[in-house]
């Protein structure tokens, strides 16, 4: 298992740091309606640990008892597409760009996500796919895989700060711990920024630093 996260990370490594980063990589998508404050849900999915059934149809049988809005049910079922049973729990903008938190209360880990929101209602899953781009040459990277060859990525990414962009831009970077079991103490930290333009639209993601 453990061999096989490390030839996944290396294989998203390798990848990064292309002068241009496509803004359509894994882990960005749109869902409808367009997703705003709104699609926060503060109720509880506890009655749902001892339902017999699917949690997916739990949960949304849940939220839709307790008068969730059709934004939270939007977001609710885009996870649900991917297998997960979770709901965004809360919602806050950072320089202009949205950030929701998802929370997925059946995990037996990592029960916390993060979802950015830009002007075009395009969202980008933090914790989908970390990495924008690497450079193959890069020596911190190549020095870190053959110290720690067991090093995986530990999700949720926190956000780090803001740095600002020419232009107006922002860019948000977050910081996902690395390390070779749940319970071993982290080895790294993956820097990623996400980039948006003066409007706020996602123009990009690109791996910042690994050390």
């Amino acid at each position: 298992m453990a061999r096989l996260a490390c030839a996944l990370l290396l294989c998203a490594l390798t990848a990064c740091q292309a002068p241009a980063v496509v803004p359509e990589a894994s882990g960005t998508f749109t869902t409808t309606p367009p997703l705003d404050a709104d699609a926060v849900w503060s109720g509880t999915a506890e009655a749902c640990r001892g339902d017999l059934g699917p949690v997916v149809d739990c949960l949304r049988a849940t939220m839709e008892a307790t008068g969730a809005s059709p934004e939270a049910l939007a977001a609710s079922a885009r996870m649900a597409e991917d297998g997960e049973a979770g709901y965004i729990a809360r919602w806050q903008t950072i320089d202009g760009v949205d950030v929701a938190t998802t929370e997925f209360p059946f995990r037996a880990n990592t029960n916390q996500g993060t979802w950015l929101i830009d002007a075009s209602r395009r969202v980008c899953d933090v914790d989908a796919d970390p990495f924008a781009a690497a450079d193959s040459d890069r020596q911190d990277i190549a020095d870190f895989r053959a110290a720690h060859p067991d090093a995986m990525l530990f999700a949720p990414a926190h956000l780090e700060g803001t740095q600002p962009l020419d232009g107006g831009g922002v860019r948000l970077v977050f910081a996902t711990p690395m390390r070779s079991c749940h319970a071993c103490a982290d080895v790294a930290t993956l820097r990623v920024g996400y980039d948006f333009d003066d409007a706020r639209r996602f123009t990009g993601r690109r791996v910042i630093d690994l050390h």
